[in-house]
């Protein structure tokens, strides 16, 4: 299938900032840039970046990325999910993941995250996909936000909906391990329904619950 990749771009200011929000990314683009030293909460910034330029050069793969000049300050990832969770099991070509989602500690509060992902989305070259998202919170920057889990919960629910993403149920294990946890998934309009049946045959593993 084709992986439709339409560049977008737009400019948000704010806090005496001027940030470009820009992608689908190519890898060589983001490796000539640098990532902010506060983007490490999934590795080193370092790592970070050679993850993203990874994930840039797939040909599934998406990097959607906020700048300051040459500087990364935020960035959300899309790509095939990971070959040893369950949501790989169904071999599907039109199932792709929202991974990670990240802003840089003082660029939070501009509507980065959220124009990040409303721009993935545009021009509607993800309609024929089925995009999900797997929301832990042990992945959730509590400290710094100040949110409760619930709190945090909720701000993450309404960051998907801003793309239509709505709450599904899982057997999940890891979804399952605790109320917080949540799973979130958009259809596209171009997804056939054989690729819907399938991606519930995935969600739910235990036939009692199917």
């Amino acid at each position: 299938m084709e992986h439709v990749k339409r560049y977008q771009t737009m400019t948000l200011h704010g806090k005496n900032k001027e940030v470009v929000l820009e992608g689908p990314v190519p890898a060589e683009k983001v490796s000539r840039l640098v990532m902010h030293r506060d983007l490490d909460a999934f590795r080193r910034p370092k790592d970070q970046q050679e993850a993203l330029v990874e994930i840039a050069g797939l040909p599934e793969g998406r990097i959607i990325l906020a700048r300051d000049g040459e500087t990364i300050v935020g960035y959300v990832t899309f790509h095939y999910p990971d070959e040893m969770e369950r949501w790989s099991q169904g071999n599907m070509v039109d199932l792709i993941e929202l991974g990670a989602v990240e802003v840089a500690n003082e660029y939070r509060g501009l509507g980065i995250a959220k124009e990040l992902i409303k721009l993935a989305f545009r021009d509607e070259q993800l309609e024929n996909v089925i995009v999900f998202t797997t929301e832990y919170y042990w992945h959730w920057d509590l400290q710094s936000s100040g949110l409760s889990i619930w709190d945090y919960r909720k701000m993450m629910e309404d960051l998907m909906k801003n793309v239509d993403m709505v709450w599904f149920a899982t057997d999940d294990p890891e979804i399952c391990s605790h109320p917080a946890n949540c799973l979130m998934v958009r259809i596209g309009k171009e997804v056939p329904i054989s690729s819907v049946e399938q991606f519930d045959k995935v969600r739910f593993q235990q036939r009692f619950m199917y």
